[in-house]
């Protein structure tokens, strides 16, 4: 209830649950509370490029609060939570830092930045990949396990 700014990262997990429409009942609220609330879009989040932005247009979610990563990334030292929805690899700390992983080399989303990092998935698997995310692991950030739709409901009546 104390964030002024938070950053969505959706990912195929928000698809498989349908779960976008809800996300933008939450933004609404939190919005509505002068809360910043923009999103953070991997080039390859979900099954194909342009997923998540059809879902969340799909949802009437702004455009102006929608951003690509290269505009974001950025952005995340300063942010209070970020909450990422059903994406794994495109947050993968490993990326950039453990040589011999898979994904080494790929660009991510730096959500570990951030203040808190909340992680809304339905269990500790790994992604597409099949890599393991130390991002899991961090101090800093909280997992939330279940179904994206019915944990996010969860969460908007938290807020009401």
């Amino acid at each position: 209830r104390s964030s002024k700014q938070v950053i969505v990262v959706p990912g195929y997990g928000m698809a498989v649950a349908q779960a976008q429409h809800i996300v933008h009942e939450i933004t609404k609220n939190l919005r509505s509370r002068n809360v910043s609330v923009k999103f953070a879009i991997h080039p390859v989040a979900g099954r194909l490029p342009g997923h998540m932005n059809v879902l969340l247009a799909e949802a009437n979610l702004p455009y102006d609060i929608v951003f690509e990563m290269d505009e974001i990334n950025s952005e995340f030292n300063a942010t209070d939570v970020v909450l990422v929805i059903g994406a794994n690899d495109i947050v993968n700390p490993g990326a950039l830092d453990d040589e011999s992983s898979p994904i080494f080399g790929m660009p991510v989303l730096e959500v570990w930045d951030a203040k808190t990092v909340i992680v809304l998935k339905r269990s500790m698997a790994t992604g597409y990949s099949g890599v393991g995310n130390p991002l899991y692991f961090r101090d800093n950030t909280r997992m939330l396990f279940g179904d994206a739709k019915e944990s996010l409901n969860k969460v908007a009546a938290l807020l009401n």
